[in-house]
């Protein structure tokens, strides 16, 4: 049990360093903030990649579940930070995701 909480919060993680660098660019490509967002911008989506690095299993595998964490954590974003309700679509979307991403990383495998 350790070892899915372990995951889930590392993904978890690596999915707030990615949306964050991608949050910071977007302030200042889109809503004209300071150019020097673009340094913690670097350096969030670097560590987001390192983060990546962190699963001891195939990248693949990891990249495909990553993907469904990220999908929760975005919606999260969305109404946390961007302020904005999700509805029970949202909510639903974000659940099928997270038990994709359980079932690529969590079942039994040969």
């Amino acid at each position: 049990m350790i070892h899915v909480l372990q995951t889930t919060a590392l993904f978890f993680i690596t999915a707030i360093a990615e949306i964050l660098g991608c949050y910071l660019f977007y302030l200042w490509f889109k809503k004209g903030a300071s150019p020097l967002l673009l340094l913690p911008s670097a350096v969030s989506l670097a560590l987001f990649a390192w983060l990546l690095t962190m699963h001891p299993t195939a990248a693949g595998r990891v990249y495909a579940a990553y993907g469904g964490a990220y999908v929760f954590v975005a919606l999260l974003w969305l109404r946390f930070i961007d302020g904005i309700a999700v509805d029970r679509w949202d909510v639903i979307g974000g659940m099928v995701s997270l038990a994709g991403m359980a079932i690529i990383m969590f079942m039994p495998r040969q």
